[in-house]
């Protein structure tokens, strides 16, 4: 089961027309639960609506959870409900912080690109770079300062130095250079924005530097294309139960209908929340957030999106 957490809004600012930054605390003051850079959490947008936001202060805070939130006019509605409902005082529900998206521990030169609103969990990346005094750049990729969040933060004498900003509408600033940027053998690249932005980064670095050195985490899902199987069998091995997942409905679709409870958030394969072990068959991965070398495995499976190419799947549950 979701463990939930209340916390209050402690603060709210509109830092644009379009994008609100959020600063969560304990309503008693207690510490939170600890996190790591590139951590997110579970927003309780309202009931049956639940959203993940990336974490964009120093991990090294126990007192505070602070996000971005872009209201994104093309959504599912879930930007858009906190942007209208969320206000300085009000208490939420939050889950706790959970990170698909870590820093390795690695004497690298770390390259953290931000796409957009994909700059919160960078934001934190660099906080703890910078903390720690490791090598790193940030590129933050915005078409203007008015879509941009915490260029104040970029700007401000403890970052200037480690940022360059890359903004479409001015003219002084440069277009991102990817095959420039990781040109180093000891580079370490960590993407995250919209998924159009990721992939047209990923097609150039991936040329450039070894796959295990390039790490990703979207914000909004690929295109997923129509299931082309005709359906496939799904046991549950705590049970033995069986059941036909049809090209018309997800595997966690059809859990849920029969009871089988499986952690879900995003649907969309792009949160992690539902991460699943699979212990027989083959899977044809659909989601956005398993690695390659994870994918390769075998051994993890998203029941929100993703398919199978064998008969038949046994899932650890």
């Amino acid at each position: 089961m979701r463990k939930w957490l209340e916390v209050e809004v402690f603060r709210r600012d509109d830092v644009t027309d379009l994008i609100s930054i959020f600063e969560l605390r304990h309503p008693n003051g207690e510490a939170l639960p600890a996190f790591t850079a590139g951590a997110h959490i579970d927003v309780k947008v309202s009931d049956g609506l639940i959203r993940q936001y990336s974490l964009s202060n120093d991990p090294i805070e126990t007192s505070r959870y602070v996000i971005a939130v872009l209201n994104e006019p093309v959504s599912r509605g879930g930007s858009k409900a906190i942007h209208e409902t969320f206000q300085q005082g009000m208490l939420i529900l939050v889950g706790e912080p959970r990170n698909y998206f870590p820093l390795e521990d690695a004497d690298d030169t770390f390259i953290l690109v931000a796409g957009g609103i994909g700059v919160t969990p960078i934001l934190a990346m660099a906080r703890e770079l910078r903390r720690l005094e490791r090598t790193f750049e940030v590129h933050y990729c915005i078409r203007s300062r008015s879509t941009g969040a915490f260029l104040d933060v970029f700007e401000s004498p403890e970052f200037k130095d480690f940022v360059i900003l890359h903004i479409d509408d001015e003219t002084n600033t440069p277009r991102l250079n990817v095959e420039q940027i990781v040109k180093a053998d000891n580079s370490r690249l960590y993407v995250c924005g919209p998924a159009g932005f990721i992939n047209w980064v990923l097609t150039t670095a991936e040329t450039c530097m070894p796959n295990d050195r390039i790490h990703r985490e979207s914000f909004t899902a690929a295109p997923i294309e129509a299931p082309t199987d005709e359906g496939f069998e799904v046991e549950i091995a705590s049970t033995g139960q069986k059941f036909f997942i049809p090209a018309d409905k997800s595997v966690s679709a059809v859990l849920e209908e029969a009871g089988v409870e499986v952690l879900v958030s995003c649907q969309q394969g792009i949160c992690g929340s539902c991460i699943t072990n699979i212990l027989e068959g083959e899977p044809d991965h659909k989601d956005s957030v398993l690695s390659e070398g994870e994918r390769k495995s075998g051994r993890l499976f998203t029941p929100c999106c993703s398919r199978a190419k064998s008969a038949k799947l046994v899932l650890d549950l």
